[in-house]
């Protein structure tokens, strides 16, 4: 199956390549760095306020999705600016991680809560840097149920790494840039337009047609849907039809095994049209490229 995957990722290439093995990113990869970035990120939350916090774990060209669409980190949290003495405790910490198998992309997820009381997920993609730290790429949250969800003093659950894949190289003695991550998004793209093509119709089916047996799906105001049992309920919540738009955005690990992406999302409900973003965690999977977590968040009328 493996060999067959990079086949396929090999089909997508269009510039002439070479493959090697790679014995190093055959290895199972450790998420305890991008754990302990996400915790060392919510500790500076508390110590230095909402924006001192969010600007020194950002990486340069790190996003946040929210009410007010996307924006840039210091556009969303102004540098400098003085922590307001009524700012409430805003308090998260994660539940679910995952790393690529080239070890340099990751991500968490878990619960929120804002002056004691919780109020939702946050999702937060990682990004190792030059010098060896991690800086966050893209953070934004879903008012999915936080209930349920297990205490700060909890493990996360370890998404399993995908089957180990060639790695893909560029021909020639010097110029050897991979190309994995370029043929990972380019396929993940084919499959978003795939999945906005079918949610006119049907999201239900679409969605589930693409989500992992193991993946999550953050549906508001329920709790995280995780696992394939959950997901049909889940799915009921929302408007029978989606308009999706193509990839905004997003990033691949060197690897290509790890994609998020992001794009605009158009729906009605209540005989009201609204508007947001979809933000989606691919892995590559032993049955293919599959969703691995979900979110919708939606956007103020006149953000």
């Amino acid at each position: 199956m493996a060999t067959e995957i990079a086949m396929h990722r090999l089909a997508l290439l269009t510039l002439p390549v070479f493959a090697v093995t790679s014995p190093a990113l055959a290895q199972t990869p450790n998420a305890a760095p991008v754990i302990a970035a996400e915790r060392a990120f919510a500790a500076d939350g508390a110590r230095l306020g909402i924006a001192a916090s969010f600007n020194t774990w950002a990486a340069p060209e790190a996003i946040v999705i929210g009410p007010q669409g996307v924006q840039r980190v210091p556009d969303a949290y102004p540098p400098g600016t003085p922590r307001p003495a009524d700012e409430p405790l805003l308090e998260w910490w994660p539940t679910s991680a995952g790393i690529s198998r080239s070890g340099e992309l990751g991500f968490t997820t878990g619960g929120v809560q804002v002056a004691g009381r919780r109020s939702g997920h946050y999702f937060t993609i990682w990004k190792e840097q030059t010098d060896g730290s991690w800086k966050w790429v893209y953070d934004g949250g879903s008012v999915a149920s936080a209930a349920n969800v297990p205490g700060q003093e909890s493990e996360p659950v370890i998404l399993p790494p995908g089957p180990g894949l060639i790695q893909v190289l560029r021909p020639g003695p010097t110029d050897t840039a991979p190309l994995a991550s370029e043929g990972a998004m380019n396929a993940v793209r084919e499959l978003e337009a795939e999945l906005a093509r079918a949610a006119v119709t049907d999201q239900r089916a679409a969605h589930l047609a693409q989500l992992a047996d193991n993946g999550r799906l953050y549906v508001a105001s329920q709790p995280p849907a995780i696992g394939r049992d959950a997901f049909a309920q889940a799915l009921n919540a929302w408007p029978s039809t989606f308009r999706f738009g193509p990839t905004e955005g997003g990033g691949a690990s060197t690897y290509g095994d790890l994609v998020w992406t992001y794009g605009k999302a158009v729906w009605t409900r209540d005989g009201q049209a609204r508007q947001g973003y979809y933000v989606r965690l691919w892995q590559s999977q032993e049955a293919g490229w599959k969703i691995v977590l979900a979110q919708l968040v939606p956007v103020s009328p006149n953000p």
